[in-house]
């Protein structure tokens, strides 16, 4: 059976004993290598200690044998491209948290950075975790169906206020939102 622990557990830049630590309940590194390796048998038990651990779904430990993964073919780093030290797999990002489910901002017409065919993709908080989300682009449900986006920059008990992302427009205030979503992933086609 084909794993990906290892590949999780590097592009979350965790070790072999933040792992282990971190499993209920808690394993030694060694054990955690050899599940990694196949040289233990990785059982539902384990799958789902381990896929707790890494904070990500069982099911994305196990990849399939049919279909050809994404691989991390080279590292940018200070002196340019370079060949990664071993083969790993590129777990996509939206795979790697096992929190809030995704919301997905579609952009039909640009909108300062925004490009039109551009899609944002959010993780929605409650009102009182709004702080968490400063500075950063949320979407917020208003009246009627209808939504406000743009840069967190106030939060004052249950009024938010957002600047949107176009130049010029004028900062738009939400009155006890039931929820906020915050931008995570921006996803352009090339």
């Amino acid at each position: 059976m084909i794993n990906r622990i290892r590949d999780i557990r590097q592009q979350k830049g965790l070790t072999l004993a933040d792992v282990a630590a971190a499993c209920r309940p808690a394993t030694t590194a060694q054990t955690i290598g050899r599940l990694e390796t196949g040289t233990r048998t990785l059982s539902l038990g384990w799958m789902n200690r381990i896929a707790a651990a890494l904070e990500v779904e069982p099911e994305l430990l196990l990849r399939s044998e049919t279909r050809e993964p994404a691989m991390i073919v080279a590292v940018l780093t200070e002196a340019g491209p370079e060949a990664p030290h071993a083969p790993r797999e590129a777990v996509p990002p939206h795979e790697l948290a096992a929190e809030a489910p995704w919301l997905v901002l579609e952009v039909e017409t640009s909108s300062g950075e925004y490009r039109a065919g551009d899609q944002v993709w959010l993780r929605q908080l409650p009102p009182g975790q709004a702080t968490r989300a400063l500075n950063r682009d949320v979407l917020v449900p208003r009246p009627v169906g209808r939504f406000a986006f743009g840069r967190l920059i106030d939060c004052d008990g249950d009024r938010i206020a957002l600047l949107p992302p176009a130049i010029g427009q004028r900062q738009v205030l939400v009155e006890h939102p039931q929820w906020l979503a915050v931008a995570e992933m921006l996803v352009r086609k090339l």
